[in-house]
């Protein structure tokens, strides 16, 4: 009976990680006051939009801590300056995406149109209004370089790719020497500045050509050594992710080596394999130092791959700027427009492999 009233008058014990919780909108509010507090201080120092993110995250940050300290303990205080942090770091990545896209739309757009994509640069007509010879700012021979050059890397890259990470994955012992020496290469291709590609494809044909052999196959063999070991890579973790189940129970009914790979393996990684390779693509397709190596640049319209120099987007961006002609507006103008161009394929390159991945995917339903 004493122990049961003793008990009753003692306090109760106070569980420290469920008392005291923020508002809800705690988080909201406390990003509006850094805002603010930011923007107040950049008024004072300066106006700058990358300081303004700087500011907002750091006052944030003492704000959220300090508030949850207070109200509520130091390991929910603690757990929220991390999380605060994760986003922090998020928005500070994210920002320079934001401003670089935005830029190239908001200076690409104003030369981009029908005309800018059917027309060759190097082109002139005659303007029936004032009868004088006016030149083109067009980039379809840009359009059409870039598409015949990369496909041409991807026509070089996907088979060998494929076959060798098919090697790796299915026939090669993970103790043979050669293994160890392809995974190695592959490790050393995928580090190599794509300029060293350039170089090497404008040696090899200068070797076999002659001097100043340019041409759109010279830098679809550099974008190749590019693509290479990205296609190895990706084909062979997607190879990997099959289950071992699958091969063994097409042995198991006496399927040979080569039809399960055939028909089992490939058709199960088919989706991965192929996101894996138009991401590849995507990779290369912006490449600048090696193009602009093996393949030079030319304003005139040049759909030979096998002779005479090739203009793509990039280098179409890079000379633009670098090398402008008379008008120097319209130099810039043309570079922008090559260079939202070259965004607006990579966005559909990436959206292709998507919808690639969703048809090809293994149905798991039924």
């Amino acid at each position: 009976m004493t122990t049961a009233t003793e008990s009753a008058r003692l306090p109760a014990v106070r569980n420290r990680l469920t008392t005291g919780q923020l508002p809800k909108r705690s988080t909201l509010y406390t990003v509006i006051g850094g805002f603010i507090l930011a923007a107040a201080l950049q008024g004072l120092i300066g106006f700058n939009w990358f300081g303004l993110l700087v500011f907002t995250g750091v006052f944030y940050l003492i704000a959220i801590y300090s508030l949850s300290l207070m109200k509520e303990n130091r390991r929910k205080a603690l757990d929220r300056l991390v999380s605060g942090l994760v986003c922090t770091a998020f928005i500070l990545a994210l920002a320079p995406l934001v401003s670089t896209l935005w830029t190239v739309v908001s200076k690409g757009l104003g030369i981009l149109s029908w005309e800018f994509i059917s027309t060759s640069g190097g082109a002139a007509h005659i303007d029936p209004d004032t009868l004088e010879l006016v030149s083109s700012s067009g980039a379809l021979q840009a359009i059409v370089g870039t598409l015949q050059i990369t496909g041409l890397a991807t026509l070089f890259s996907v088979p060998i790719g494929l076959l060798t990470a098919i090697y790796l994955v299915e026939y090669a012992h993970p103790t043979f020497w050669l293994r160890r020496t392809v995974n190695f290469l592959v490790d050393v291709m995928t580090g190599i500045p794509s300029i060293v590609a350039g170089l090497f494809a404008f040696s090899l044909f200068t070797l076999l050509l002659g001097p100043k052999a340019f041409s759109g196959l010279s830098a679809a063999v550099a974008l190749s050594v590019l693509m290479i070991p990205t296609v190895v890579r990706s084909c062979e973790e997607m190879l990997r992710l099959v289950p071992a189940d699958l091969r063994e129970a097409s042995y198991a009914l006496g399927v040979t080596k080569y039809v399960t790979i055939t028909r089992i393996v490939i058709p199960t990684a088919i989706a991965g394999i192929a996101t894996g390779i138009t991401l590849a693509i995507a990779r290369v397709i912006g490449e600048t130092a090696p193009i602009f190596m093996a393949a030079s640049f030319t304003d005139s319209f040049n759909a030979n791959p096998l002779s005479g120099p090739m203009q793509t987007l990039p280098v179409m961006a890079y000379t633009g700027y670098k090398f402008p002609g008379q008008d120097i507006d319209l130099s810039n103008n043309q570079a922008w427009g090559a260079a939202l161009l070259l965004v607006l394929l990579v966005v559909v390159l990436n959206l292709m492999a998507r919808i690639i991945a969703m048809i090809f995917a293994p149905k798991t339903s039924r």
